[in-house]
């Protein structure tokens, strides 16, 4: 077998999603965007069990999922998703001296993750997890 397409230019996918996530928060740099895309997904997985996370991050792409599982402690109980200023209050928290997330934080970086992921696949894991899961990753806002 050859090696995977998504294996072989994961940095520029990468990259992509960055400049995607970047644009649609209306943010100046890809080093900016690093930040509020750490926060959202960070925000994001702390709301899931362990096997919500382990079935959500098999849609991700690598450098996207290898983000997404940074620094997870397994052991810790899932939160409640709260309301969408708590959520952004909490995305804004994640390296907060470098954290500049707009009010749109969430719906970019899921309209910049909608690009790079397949959708039968992104609806059918959404499906398994809370209702709110598919609010949450609702790229509506992004503009």
């Amino acid at each position: 077998m050859t090696l995977p397409f998504e294996y072989q230019n994961a940095s520029l996918e990468f990259e992509r999603f960055l400049v995607d996530a970047r644009d649609y928060a209306g943010l100046a740099t890809t080093n900016m965007a690093w930040n509020m895309v750490a926060g959202v997904l960070h925000t994001f997985r702390r709301r899931l069990t362990v096997k919500q996370v382990i079935r959500f991050s098999m849609v991700l792409p690598p450098v996207i999922r290898s983000l997404f599982l940074e620094q997870w402690n397994p052991d810790q109980e899932a939160l409640a998703f709260g309301t969408e200023e708590q959520l952004l209050a909490e995305v804004r928290s994640i390296r907060p001296e470098h954290n500049f997330s707009p009010q749109n934080a969430i719906p970019a970086v899921a309209r910049a993750l909608r690009n790079r992921v397949g959708q039968a696949e992104l609806a059918r894991v959404l499906s398994e997890l809370p209702p709110e899961a598919t609010t949450f990753w609702s790229a509506e806002g992004a503009d």
